[in-house]
């Protein structure tokens, strides 16, 4: 039967399984930078997009007929939605342990650490081993969880790792390990 001819209830079809799980027992490294970008995308939720769309929501209710009010209809999805980035959200501000990469005095990648490699083929790639939240893959930000950063992690400059993708296997040497500001 088509969704078009089923009733649309007000409960939740959807869980509050994020997007990008942690592992069972691990903790939520983050930047400070991460940190704060989850802090003010949270913030913008509570206080202006959910308000606004509070608003919205009580129009379109007070104009009568609910069931054909696309308005209103629309308006309640998308406040679930933000209810539920706002749960995850908050989960993960209180999960996190913010660790600043510039404060970090080894000569290992570790959190937070710029590594640049180079391929067999010599070309040569910079990594940044950032928390799950902040990975990036067009910026070459890796969640420390990764397969890349899980090769990169402890290695020293000089060091050479062995990388196993789905599709091969290739040496990397480490050119440089840094820690940067983000």
């Amino acid at each position: 039967m088509s969704k078009a001819f089923t009733k649309e209830t007000d409960q939740e079809e959807e869980s509050d399984v994020p997007e990008r799980q942690l592992p069972r027992g691990t903790k939520n490294y983050i930047t400070p930078a991460g940190y704060e970008r989850l802090k003010a995308e949270l913030k913008k939720l509570l206080y202006e997009d959910r308000p606004a769309l509070v608003k919205t929501v009580a129009w379109a209710a007070s104009n009568g007929d609910r069931s054909e009010n696309g308005d209103y209809i629309y308006g309640k999805r998308r406040l679930r939605e933000i209810d539920r980035r706002i749960r995850f959200l908050t989960k993960r501000i209180e999960a996190a342990e913010v660790v600043d990469p510039s404060a970090q005095k080894s000569d290992r990648a570790l959190f937070g650490a710029t590594v640049v490699v180079a391929g067999e083929d010599g070309a040569e790639t910079t990594y940044r081993i950032v928390g799950i939240d902040e990975s990036d893959p067009a910026k070459k930000y890796v969640s420390w969880i990764s397969p890349i950063a899980r090769v990169l992690l402890n290695a020293r400059a000089g060091d050479v790792v062995t990388f196993r993708s789905p599709k091969s296997e290739e040496e990397l040497e480490i050119l440089e390990v840094r820690y940067e500001k983000f």
